[in-house]
């Protein structure tokens, strides 16, 4: 089974990088950097909440939660069951 890590890193990779020869670690700055805007960040919660079969509560879906794809599995991991 694919690492939730690798899943959420490629689909930020695949939706919202532009510039092909960007590198993206687990740790890269993604709204801070300006991958991600809020818009993006709506459909990235949704894909996480369809994808494991969670809610992510508006509160908790803040702009550090969603700053690098090590905070997004962090948060996920919370409303796993």
């Amino acid at each position: 089974m694919e690492d939730m890590k690798d899943i959420v890193l490629e689909y930020v990779i695949e939706e919202y990088l532009e510039d092909e020869d960007e590198v993206l670690t687990y740790d890269s700055p993604l709204i801070s950097g300006g991958i991600v805007d809020s818009f993006s960040m709506v459909s990235l919660k949704r894909f996480l909440e369809n994808k494991y079969n969670i809610t992510l509560p508006d509160d908790k879906a803040t702009p550090e939660a969603f700053d690098t794809v090590n905070n997004i599995v962090a948060l996920v991991n919370e409303f796993l069951k």
